[in-house]
């Protein structure tokens, strides 16, 4: 009988796709594959560019992953904050290469996603995790390389903001346009909550909006899925964009009458509604400002002809830190949550984590507020 000393074969199914139809192939791999191994770096500080995001800041190159067969090996690179991996994150994943190059922006999003902080010098651990076949079989992780790195802040929210003549700008699209609350918990979930105008119902071009993603470009634009100009006024459907979704020009939203409504826009599932909101005995406060560590002094907020009930204050200069809103009568209002939330009286102070010029919108009907970046 022949004997088989310290090896262990195991058969591994892979699943090769061809065309339409699906063929598998067998392959005997030893037990014990040679991992692979991740040369040293030539550089181990690392501070990231915010300004030349497209340049390499970072290559990776490894010795092959040995299974003892000959297939492409795939391997994911991992990035985590500590040594030991506990939470890592994928930043890029590759099939039979030996190196990989991560440009300032990829390596800036890999160290956020690790937990690293922006602006601290942190550690940074990488290492690949070599693997066989669709459902990344007989996985088998490097040795670890690490490299102190100085991260930038990653804005990864999308703002949105109202356009038509149902809302303050008319179809102005660079006219101080109101922005969506973003909910917090949710970065697609979206709502407005205010004064829309209807002042001829009889005429089907009046109480209409859309959403733009950017102040002065009319796209990205989003609206309803009926063409432009063939569109009713509905209360809920799907959205859609362009060039989200489309082309062409999306439909516009719309209103039947002048009111206040709450408009929801959720851009996971792409659904809309507008749904009346009963602003009967709210009163707007006589002044509101922001203060706190994180503005140099006390500043003032403008309430919008249009809708008295939204407020706010262009290009504020804010450090790290934290502010509150303030009334005239000395309410504050407050919340935990970074660039957006609903704010409640005497809550805590809003968190400021990067220091940036900031549009600021708050809405006394809800609470909500949203504090918009302008240079991240």
């Amino acid at each position: 009988m022949k004997k088989i000393v310290n090896i262990f074969l195991v058969i591994l199914t892979l699943f090769v796709g061809i065309g339409c139809d699906d063929n598998s192939e067998t392959f005997v791999v030893s037990n014990s594959p040679t991992a692979a191994v991740l040369q040293d770096l030539s550089i181990t500080n690392i501070q990231l560019d915010p300004v030349n995001t497209t340049i390499p800041a970072l290559t990776l190159s490894w010795e092959s992953a040995d299974y003892g067969l000959q297939a492409s090996v795939i391997y994911n690179i991992e990035f985590s904050s500590d040594e030991a991996f506990t939470n890592p994150v994928i930043a890029s994943t590759v099939t039979g290469e030996n190196s990989i190059t991560f440009s300032m922006a990829e390596l800036n999003s890999a160290a956020g996603n690790a937990g690293l902080n922006p602006f601290v010098w942190a550690n940074l651990y990488a290492r690949v995790v070599s693997s066989l076949g669709t459902q990344n079989g007989i996985p088998v992780n490097s040795n670890t390389v690490s490299m102190n790195v100085f991260p930038y802040f990653n804005y990864v929210f999308e703002d949105y903001f109202l356009v038509g003549n149902a809302t303050a700008p008319n179809w102005d699209n660079n006219n101080n346009n109101p922005p969506l609350f973003r909910n917090p918990n949710d970065e697609n979930l979206y709502t407005y909550t205010g004064r829309f105008l209807n002042d001829n119902p009889a005429d089907a071009g009046v109480g209409r909006f859309k959403v733009l993603e950017t102040l002065g470009l009319w796209q990205p634009q989003w609206g309803t899925t009926y063409p432009d100009g063939s569109d009713p006024i509905e209360t809920s459907g799907k959205i859609a964009g362009n060039p989200g979704t489309q082309s062409d020009d999306p439909g516009r939203f719309g209103v039947t009458q002048t009111g206040f409504y709450t408009f929801t826009i959720n851009f996971a599932t792409n659904d809309y509604s507008i749904v009346p909101f009963d602003a009967t005995g709210i009163i707007s406060p006589a002044t509101l400002s922001v203060q706190g560590s994180s503005v140099a002094a006390t500043t003032a907020l403008t309430a919008l002809t249009f809708d008295e009930h939204i407020w706010y204050a262009n290009s504020v200069r804010l450090t790290p830190g934290s502010l509150q809103f303030v009334t005239d009568g000395g309410n504050t209002w407050g919340s935990d949550t970074a660039f957006s939330g609903s704010a409640t009286q005497g809550s805590v102070m809003i968190p400021v984590i990067v220091e940036d010029d900031y549009d600021i919108w708050f809405n006394d009907l809800t609470g909500q507020y949203i504090l918009i970046p302008l240079n991240l």
